[in-house]
């Protein structure tokens, strides 16, 4: 089947359900919390943000919770293994430092490297759904979000419990590559008590590399549990370890002498007190993260050992004034700390305090105006604001929003190969880079077609300046010199003059229903990126990895028993090769990605399969990172309740 048969499949499907006549729309606009912290619906928040829920996420063509963002419209998550190995996750063309991910209110970035950003530690039948919120969101949730959110809303993590019981959910497949994986998640819920307990491990001996293989083996064990105290508080805790243990050749350098592999060992808390008064909400929230980074650039080589630690405490007030206003307060702090023998030993400490009003106004103006006093070890004070508008007449919504936003350097990119005795190539860190300042403007017309049908379109610009990124740099132009050779081949983190980044973004999606066992869900979305440098300014590595275009397509069509669901994802980007390796990224690809499931005994027993890469195409997201080829894989599912 090839690639031109498979996008005539998909534009039918599109078509054909989105003119048929159903008797059971669905309701598209839920609510959500990414826009100022309180409840909102998303025409309401000025903001472009995509929903992905439960429904949904369970059925997708995916692995890991990297592949289920992969084919969200406007989201680049670029691969260097499959099934969570690796990932950085881009938003709107920006840096991968540049998202911030929340869980349930509080910040996983890590403090060592974005790159492990997308380790997220809960599993996946534990998610009510995803927030992808676009944009500028520093006045709100703090550094670091300057392309984007990723917001991450568990079940009843912060909500008092609804529906009462128990569920098991259980999977065990395997398929291509020596591939294993097993999964289950067990939920127990009476009139005051919840325990969630999640695990999942996934292992494959990989596809064939450059004198290995790319294997991996990950493993996750999540337990929260939750009470109800009274009629007004609720306390919720959870605890993850998550093991990450693959394959890392040329995860970050092109050198043919490159035969690396990785292990990357981490573990969360997370407390969340609760008090909800009449209009009013209270959220005492507090995490700590740890983590353990063992790199082997060669089996022979002395591993770079990077331990670091994460502390956060927030606190945040959501008053309803009166019908119309709405006030959010609130006070935020993180303590980053780092043990390494590659890096040293550092300790940074940031803090913040916010406050967002939304005013509702009889002409339909939905207004939000946040402002934040964010202040950090390396920069100080810093006034972060933000204003967010939308206007809703009817069917269509007019939306406007302005922000600044910040982030600061991460200890990879400081310390990177500053504290060993003799370094003859690589990335180097750092020490006195400044801190990214941006601003971010869009403007966006959404319209809903029918209830079951939605239109979002957005043009915006950032215009971002001192932006870190790693450029190739001379002997001689190099700040430190202690550790380096003249002969050596360095790349340093630099902070660019400046950097323009501009594009459109169209997203569509519907959800329609026969009866009460038929319903499709599909969503598409194309998104035109442009970053622009001053002339002169030396060529940066992740700026110019981004994609031009992108074009991604997700249909879930669930029926009684069976369901089939269909991912798509069409790329344009700068191509690169590195003749030393025999490797290159083309200027294009287009992967799709099918699984069809099927239940029996009253949904209690199922079967499924999957492939991934449908059309076996070679593909790779960054430079030297190869990506498999088709990947069959198939297997059981139990769902009790």
């Amino acid at each position: 089947m090839n690639v031109v048969r498979l996008k005539y499949i998909f534009y039918l499907l599109i078509f054909f359900k989105s003119s048929a006549v159903f008797s059971q729309d669905q309701e598209l606009d839920p609510v959500v919390v990414s826009g100022s912290l309180s409840a909102q619906k998303s025409r309401e928040t000025g903001r472009n943000i995509i929903v992905i829920r439960q429904e949904e996420i369970r059925m997708l063509p995916a692995n890991s919770l990297d592949e289920i963002l992969k084919f969200i419209p406007g989201i680049e998550v670029q691969q260097r293994g499959p099934q969570g190995a690796q990932s950085d996750i881009v938003i709107r063309g920006g840096t991968f430092q540049q998202v911030l991910v929340v869980i349930d209110g509080i910040r996983i970035n890590d403090p060592l490297t974005g790159h492990f950003n997308s380790y997220i530690p809960i599993h996946p039948d534990e998610i009510d759904r995803i927030e992808v919120l676009k944009g500028a969101s520093s006045a709100v949730f703090g550094a670091d979000a300057v392309g984007g959110v990723i917001n991450i809303i568990t079940k009843k993590f912060q909500e008092r419990y609804q529906q009462k019981g128990s569920s098991v959910q259980a999977k065990i497949s395997a398929g291509s590559y020596g591939m294993l994986d097993r999964s289950m998640h067990v939920r127990l819920q009476g009139n005051k008590n919840y325990l969630s307990f999640g695990y999942q491990k996934q292992k494959a001996d990989g596809a064939h590399l450059r004198g290995t293989t790319g294997y991996f083996d990950n493993e996750n064990l999540v337990l929260s549990v939750g009470r109800i105290l009274n009629k007004k508080w609720t306390l919720m805790a959870r605890g993850a370890i998550d093991n990450r243990s693959f394959n890392a050749q040329n995860f970050y350098t092109t050198f043919a002498s490159d035969t690396a592999n990785e292990k990357v060992n981490s573990t969360w808390q997370q407390v969340a007190l609760t008090r909800k008064s009449g209009g009013s909400t209270l959220e005492i929230l507090a995490g700590s993260k740890q983590l353990l980074d063992v790199y082997y650039f060669r089996p022979s080589a002395t591993p770079n050992r990077n331990k670091t630690g994460l502390f956060n405490f927030q606190v945040n007030n959501t008053m309803n004034i009166n019908e119309k206003n709405t006030w959010t307060a609130g006070v935020q702090s993180f303590m980053k700390r780092i043990r390494s023998n590659d890096r040293g030993n550092h300790d940074h400490l940031h803090a913040g305090i916010f406050s967002v009003f939304t005013h509702r106004f009889p002409s339909k103006i939905i207004l939000s105006e946040s402002i934040r006093a964010d202040w950090d070890k390396s920069y100080k004070w810093v006034m972060v604001p933000q204003i967010n508008v939308a206007w809703s007449p009817g069917k269509a919504t007019l939306r406007s929003s302005v922000g600044k936003s910040i982030r600061d350097a991460d200890f990879t990119e400081r310390y990177n190969n500053y504290n060993k005795s003799l370094v003859t190539g690589g990335s180097i860190g750092n020490p006195n880079l400044k801190t990214e300042k941006a601003w971010n403007m869009e403007l966006g017309l959404d319209y809903t077609i029918s209830s079951s049908i939605e239109l979002r379109s957005t043009v915006f610009s950032r215009v971002q300046q001192e932006l870190i990124d790693w450029s190739t740099t001379p002997y001689a132009d190099m700040p430190r010199k202690v550790n380096l050779i003249p002969t050596g081949n360095y790349a340093l983190a630099n902070n660019i003059s400046s950097v323009t980044t501009s594009g459109f973004e169209v997203d569509l999606a519907g959800v329609h229903a026969w009866n009460e066992d038929q319903k499709i869900r599909w969503r598409t979305g194309l998104i035109y990126l442009n970053s622009v440098t001053p002339i002169g300014t030396p060529p940066s590595f992740y700026i110019s990895s981004h994609a031009k275009w992108m074009w991604s397509n997700t249909v879930v069509w669930m029926m009684k028993n069976t369901s089939i669901s269909y991912s798509s994802l069409y790329k344009t980007r700068n191509p690169q090769k590195s003749t030393s390796l025999g490797v290159e990224i083309t200027k294009q690809y287009f992967l799709h990605n099918i699984r069809a499931e099927r239940m029996f005994f009253k949904k209690k027993l199922g079967c499924f399969v999957q492939i991934d890469n449908l059309t076996n195409i070679r593909y790779s997201d960054l430079l030297g990172s190869i990506m498999p080829g088709r990947w069959w894989s198939g297997g059981v599912v139990i769902g009790l309740k």
